[in-house]
């Protein structure tokens, strides 16, 4: 019981905060500006992190580093917490592929996430700064699969067949993580 409260907790408080880091490496890699409350949150809740980092692993173009290893880190820290508290003995070789997968499995959840809130403001026709950053966020996702999927009574399906990929793809990553670890 102990494990599983603590495994929980560490998914909610990692999940959120290597979220918010690869959600800041991709608002940067986008140019949607931090002017709004999406940007605000990200970097409340990473500059304390990738600000160190910063110093040392300096931005390429477009590509902030220092988010993308803030986020390995911290699924790193997630998962080597969860090895403490499972005494799982010389398993720790492991910590590297699960923090590899962590953030994957992040990824893929937090994308899932943005598409979601994105289809229901856009249902609602809402025009908002919100409704204009899930836009810019999920444009570049969705525009291939809009040139496939057709309109269907006015409403765009397209967030919805990525979703149900994305949702495969998590299917697929459980396979291959437990395939990783059992071999």
């Amino acid at each position: 019981m102990l494990y599983q409260i603590a495994s929980f907790l560490l998914d909610v408080i990692g999940g959120l905060l290597t979220g918010a880091c690869l959600l800041r490496l991709y608002m940067q890699w986008q140019r949607v500006p931090f002017s709004n409350p999406i940007g605000g949150l990200v970097l409340a809740l990473t500059d304390w992190l990738v600000m160190p980092l910063r110093r040392v692993i300096a931005p390429v173009r477009r590509w902030d580093f220092s988010s993308l290893v803030a986020a390995a880190l911290l699924q790193l820290v997630q998962y080597f917490l969860l090895w403490l508290i499972l005494g799982a003995g010389a398993a720790w070789a492991w910590l590297p592929w699960l923090a590899l997968f962590g953030l994957v499995r992040v990824a893929i959840s937090g994308l899932m996430g943005l598409l979601i809130v994105y289809a229901v403001i856009s249902w609602m026709q809402a025009r908002s700064p919100l409704a204009d950053v899930m836009a810019r966020l999920c444009a570049p996702v969705l525009r291939p699969f809009r040139r496939i999927i057709p309109l269907v009574g006015g409403v765009d399906l397209s967030p919805l067949a990525v979703l149900v990929l994305l949702q495969l793809a998590m299917i697929v990553l459980g396979h291959l993580q437990a395939g990783v670890l059992q071999g």
